[in-house]
């Protein structure tokens, strides 16, 4: 370069206009190779290329802006008109339209109140995409089987979730392992969310049930790669029901709303997602106590108005000793109806045959002889039928009987109280009066001996080597 004192007159060489810009190009870039600049951003677009181009201004002066494609998918803060950020990159100079420009290698935003601003913009952005909606929220399962897990692995949380978890109802549990901070940390959790829903049935690890996205608390930078509009996108296309649990109880982020349900803490998702053990367990027993009770009174209710029925119902006895009387009865008249009969029919055979002579009588005999085995031909079906008749009534009112009988009761386990004379013992009072007794069950009958108050009670059966002496008999016997 030439002594800028020397005068019109001196013979420096000319220079190029491109080695003049590559001068400038060094000079600038050796002095500022690493700048942070603050302003809004202006003029925002993204090129074909994946480019990205602005400018950065203040109140008096405008810096132009570019991001290479490589560097804009890590940038922390996608860059919109009015925000305000601070750029951080170097200076450069672009010798095609004589500027200088800042190539941006990382992007904040300026301040917590710009953060706040672009959060609420980008929650209405999402909102009004549907993303929120609450027709979207899937019902968490009761009894998750599997458990994913979207955190840091090194943290706090997934040693909290999983202490939880084993204090209420252990369950299996995945984790996917992401950062929770910094330039990746939201396409990790992402890709996570997304993972966990690619796995199929058929593979060796098992899909999960329920999905817990957690993450300690900490401030709006660190929190903000849960804001990010990829991770909110997969969180609510989640086709498994996904808690998020970010932060502490006041801190809210965007996946917070695209979650099927939101928790305060780490440690309250884990109780989201489980039961108390114990609790269902004393549940169970529980029920169980109220079944049973349920069931005896039933059983109580049923055998009260069995008892009733059975206080309405006749004696079997006495109707089966009743009808057989009268089915004696009738046999009875019959046979002597028939052998009266028996008698006038000769008696008027012999009168007849006294007024006739023989051969007439021969003749009539005859006759009568064929009439009668007429009448007797047509008689006995009839009487067939009529005993046939009379024998199915009698059976009829036999099984009708012997479903009342009382022996249907010893079937079941009862026993038949009877004193000497073979009447039923009804209560206490009868049974000490009549002080020796027989217990009748459904294979046999044995004697017993009823104590006395305050006397020793005897035993029925053998007695000192003998055998007990069975009471006698006053009795014809019982029909059944």
């Amino acid at each position: 370069m030439s002594d800028p004192a020397a005068g019109p007159g001196h013979n420096a060489p000319a220079v190029t206009v491109s080695e003049l810009s590559a001068s400038l190009k060094r000079v600038v870039e050796g002095e500022f190779s690493r700048v942070r600049v603050r302003g809004e951003v202006s003029g925002f677009k993204r090129a074909g290329s994946g480019h990205l181009y602005m400018t950065l201004k203040d109140d008096s002066a405008v810096l132009d802006a570019v991001c290479w494609r490589g560097t804009a998918g890590r940038l922390a803060v996608d860059p919109e008109d009015g925000l305000e950020v601070i750029a951080t990159g170097k200076l450069t100079t672009y010798a095609g339209r004589s500027k200088y420009q800042i190539v941006i290698e990382a992007l904040e935003a300026a301040g917590e109140g710009a953060l706040l601003k672009l959060l609420e913009e980008r929650r209405r952005k999402l909102a009004a995409k549907g993303l929120f909606d609450r027709d979207r929220k899937k019902p968490l399962p009761f009894l998750p089987d599997v458990i994913g897990v979207v955190t840091s692995p090194t943290g706090a949380v997934i040693r909290d979730i999983l202490h939880r978890l084993e204090d209420r109802f252990p369950r299996h549990v995945l984790l996917w392992p992401v950062r929770v901070q910094g330039d990746t940390a939201a396409a990790e959790v992402a890709s996570a969310i997304e993972g966990f829903n690619a796995i199929g049935d058929g593979t060796p690890i098992p899909r999960p049930d329920l999905l817990i996205v957690a993450r300690g608390g900490g401030s709006i930078e660190d929190l903000w790669p849960f804001n990010e509009e990829n991770v909110v996108r997969a969180a609510a296309a989640s086709e498994i029901p996904l808690v998020s649990a970010v932060g502490h109880e006041t801190d809210t982020t965007l996946i917070d709303y695209a979650a099927d349900r939101r928790a305060p803490t780490p440690t309250a998702a884990a109780e989201m997602a489980v039961p108390v053990r114990s609790d269902l367990v004393a549940q169970i027993f529980d029920g169980g106590r109220r079944l049973v009770s349920a069931m005896a009174r039933l059983r109580e209710e049923c055998r009260l108005r069995l008892e009733s029925a059975g206080r309405g119902l006749p004696d079997p006895q006495s109707l089966l000793a009743a009808k057989t009387q009268q089915l004696d009865d009738r046999a009875e008249r019959l046979d002597l109806g028939l052998r009266g009969l028996v008698r006038e029919k000769r008696s008027a055979a012999e009168r007849l045959a006294a007024g006739i002579r023989p051969a007439a009588l021969v003749h009539l005999i005859d006759r009568r002889r064929d009439r009668t085995a007429d009448v007797g031909a047509r008689l006995q079906p009839q009487m067939a039928r009529r005993l046939a008749e009379l024998n199915e009534r009698l059976e009829q009112r036999g099984k009708l009987l012997e479903s009342f009988s009382y022996n249907r009761v010893l079937d079941r386990g009862f026993a038949l109280v009877q004193d000497r004379r073979g009447q039923p013992v009804a209560d206490t009072a009868a049974a000490r009066r009549a002080g020796r007794v027989m217990l009748r069950f459904q294979d046999g009958s044995v004697p017993a001996q009823i104590e006395s108050r305050g006397g020793r009670a005897a035993t029925a059966g053998k007695r000192a080597g003998g055998r007990a002496k069975p009471p006698p008999d006053d009795n014809q016997g019982s029909l059944l």
